[in-house]
């Protein structure tokens, strides 16, 4: 019997999913082996302690893999790719295939078909199959120059906003929930901590401008909903794209589905939202899945693809 095995590298996070032709084995999750968010050592160690376990509950060694599919943000960086090859090339066997973390989601949501894929977790992505099997994307550029509704973006944008908000006399409490959450005693220290080098990780900071936004905060409200309909922006694009591809009249057309994954999109609800109200405002009647994907699913659907 041959297996295979879809592994999502997020930045946070890492999710093994092992299985046969027809079925899900095991999934174990672990820290990140995402090398531009951790070291070698510690990359390393994240892998072998998922593969390990993934061992421990089916008695299958990971030598014996047919072929691995990995889904990651930045699998075009060299410091990403190369890191993963070399790994996986230690540890474990068949063919490796490295798509972007948004294609694996694409793939969980419409198996190969038709249809629009919006990722936001720590970073974001939108990616969509035309019916002619091409796909497009739009954004995923990384924090400093995209991810836009990303929980990049919703930490830092809260933060850009809340020091408008005082220039504007307006009332927030984004920079005291910073100034709580990084354990700061000034907004003197919390300007001079945001703008070190490195800097601070802001998407720690989305869940606390979330819950600003669902208690009524004016503020964090404006800056999740930009994240929202930049999001649905991004997927708009995406939609034109498909358009293009397919050809025919713009009356033919048929707006492709759309669904969502990462864990902005799954847990900040205003966000989620903003996302759908935007993109019905720009196209009347589309259908927008109520559940998220699996991306490590479409990561296991995609090795098992000859």
């Amino acid at each position: 019997m041959q297996h295979f095995l879809g592994v999502d590298a997020g930045g946070t996070k890492t999710t093994f999913v092992l299985g046969d032709a027809n079925r899900e084995l095991a999934r174990v999750q672990t820290g990140t082996i995402k090398r531009m968010k951790a070291d070698a050592e510690t990359a390393e160690a994240n892998l072998r302690n998922g593969l390990d376990e993934l061992g421990a509950k089916t008695g299958i060694d990971s030598a014996e893999i047919v072929r691995c599919c990995i889904g990651t943000a930045g699998e075009t960086v060299p410091l990403v790719v190369d890191w993963l090859r070399e790994a996986f090339a230690r540890h474990v066997g068949g063919a490796l295939i490295i798509v972007g973390d948004v294609e694996i989601a694409l793939d969980s949501a419409f198996f190969g078909k038709r249809g629009v894929l919006v990722l936001a977790g720590t970073g974001s992505n939108v990616a969509g199959r035309a019916a002619t099997g091409e796909i497009v994307t739009a954004g995923g550029w990384g924090p400093a120059l995209a991810d836009q509704g990303s929980g990049h973006f919703l930490g830092l944008e809260g933060l850009r906003r809340g020091f408008l908000a005082i220039d504007q006399r307006r009332a927030t409490r984004l920079l005291d929930l910073a100034l709580e959450f990084w354990k700061l005693g000034s907004v003197g220290e919390l300007i001079q901590f945001a703008n070190a080098n490195p800097a601070p990780e802001f998407s720690k900071l989305a869940p606390l401008v979330v819950a600003a936004a669902e208690r009524g905060d004016a503020v964090a409200k404006e800056v999740v909903e930009q994240g929202g309909t930049d999001l649905a922006m991004l997927a708009g694009l995406v939609i034109e794209h498909i358009r293009e591809l397919e050809g025919g009249t713009r009356a033919e057309f048929q707006v492709p589905a759309v669904a969502f994954a990462g864990s902005v999109l799954e847990r900040a609800v205003p966000v989620r939202d903003a996302l759908i109200a935007e993109l019905r405002r720009l196209y009347s009647g589309i259908t927008v899945s109520d559940k998220p994907a699996d991306p490590p699913a479409g990561a296991l659907w995609r090795a098992r693809q000859r």
